[in-house]
C-alpha cells in the first residue's frame, strides 16, 4: 500500500486533467462538497488528521496544489504560480468531480488561494476556512525586520529564476527538514509517511520551481489583485472561519481575526496552540470549530 493510501484509508485516488494542469487528489466521503487545499512545503498528506473526520459528513476532496506534490503544470503559462490561476484549476477539478458549489478550507499557500476563489467565484464558493495566514496584500503592508527574518523565504524564494532554484538544488532534504522543524517544533511532531511525502515531492526540481513561481506570484500579480479589490471594495461574500497560531500577529500587532473583518462580513475564528501545522499539530481543535462551521454554511 502507498503513503497516500494508509494516510487516507477509505478515500480513492485519482487524477483530472485540466486545462493547465494534471491534478492529483483523493476523494472520499459523501454529502456537501469541500476542497482542502494545502500549503508550502507539504502536500495533500497534510490533512490526514482532520480528512477522515469530514468524511463522514461530506465529500471531502483534498488536491495538491498545481505544481505542487503529483500535480503537475502542463504548458507554459503567462501567469504561473498566480492564485487566481490555481484556482481556475482547482475549480476545473470540481467540476470535473460533479461539485459545482462547495466549501474551501486552505492552509499557508492554500489558504491563499482558497480566498482567491471567495473573491473570484462568489457563486461558486459556499464557505471558506482559513488556517494561519491573512492575506498577502496585508502581509506586505506589515512586513518587518522580525518578519523578514523569521519568513526569509517569502523574500529568497521569490527572486527571478533561477538563483532560488539553484540554492534549492543544492541540499534539499536539508532545507525542507528545516522549514517543516521550524514549522512542526519538532519532525517527530509528523507523521512519518507525511513527512516522506513531503521529501519525496520536494526532490522534484519541477516541484521546487513551481514553489518559487508561487512565492514570485505572491509578490507580484497576487498582490497587486488583493490591492485592486480593496480599492474596489470588494469582500468575501460568503462565512469565513479564521483559525490562526495562538499569538501570531501581523503588522501593527493586528490579530488575524481583525484583519480578516477588513475582508468580510461574516467572520468567526480564534487562535490555537500548536504552531502553523494546525492541521497536523491540532487537529482537534481545527476540528471542533470547522465541522460546525461547514455544517451551517
Amino acid at each position: 500500500m502507498n503513503a497516500t493510501a494508509e494516510l487516507f484509508p477509505g478515500f480513492r485516488e485519482v487524477t483530472i486533467e485540466t486545462s493547465q494542469a494534471r491534478l492529483s487528489a483523493v476523494v472520499g466521503g459523501a454529502g456537501k462538497p469541500v476542497l482542502l487545499v494545502h500549503g508550502y512545503p507539504q502536500t495533500k498528506a497534510a490533512w490526514h488528521r482532520v480528512a477522515g473526520t469530514l468524511a463522514e459528513r461530506h465529500t471531502v476532496v483534498a488536491v495538491d496544489l498545481p505544481g505542487y506534490g503529483d500535480s503537475k503544470v502542463v504548458g507554459a503559462l503567462p501567469e504561473p504560480g498566480s492564485k487566481r490561476w490555481m484556482g481556475a484549476q482547482l475549480h476545473e477539478l470540481m467540476t470535473s468531480l460533479g461539485h459545482r458549489r462547495y466549501a474551501v478550507v486552505g492552509h499557508d499557500r492554500g489558504a491563499r488561494v482558497a480566498y482567491r476563489m471567495a473573491l473570484d467565484m462568489p457563486d461558486v464558493v459556499t464557505a471558506l476556512a482559513s488556517l494561519a495566514v491573512v492575506p498577502t496584500s496585508d502581509v506586505w503592508s506589515g512586513a518587518d525586520k522580525k518578519f523578514g527574518m523569521g519568513a526569509f523565504h517569502w523574500f529568497l524564494m521569490a527572486q527571478p529564476f533561477d538563483l532560488p532554484e539553484r540554492l534549492l538544488a543544492s541540499d534539499p532534504d536539508y532545507f525542507i527538514d528545516l522549514t517543516l522543524t521550524k514549522m512542526a517544533g519538532e519532525l517527530d511532531h509528523l507523521d512519518a509517511r507525511a513527512l516522506g511525502e513531503y521529501r519525496r515531492a520536494f526532490r522534484d526540481p519541477a516541484v521546487r520551481h513551481a514553489m518559487c513561481e508561487d512565492y514570485r506570484a505572491g509578490a507580484g500579480v497576487d498582490e497587486h489583485l488583493d490591492l485592486e479589490d480593496r480599492g474596489n471594495g470588494r469582500k468575501i461574500g460568503c462565512p469565513v472561519l479564521v483559525l490562526w497560531e495562538e499569538g501570531k500577529t501581523f503588522g501593527g500587532g493586528r490579530v488575524p481575526l481583525d484583519i480578516w473583518k477588513d475582508w468580510a462580513g461574516d467572520v468567526s475564528g480564534r487562535g490555537l496552540e500548536g504552531g502553523h501545522l494546525l492541521a497536523e499539530r491540532a487537529s482537534d481543535d481545527v476540528l471542533a470549530d470547522l465541522v460546525p462551521f461547514l455544517e451551517r454554511g
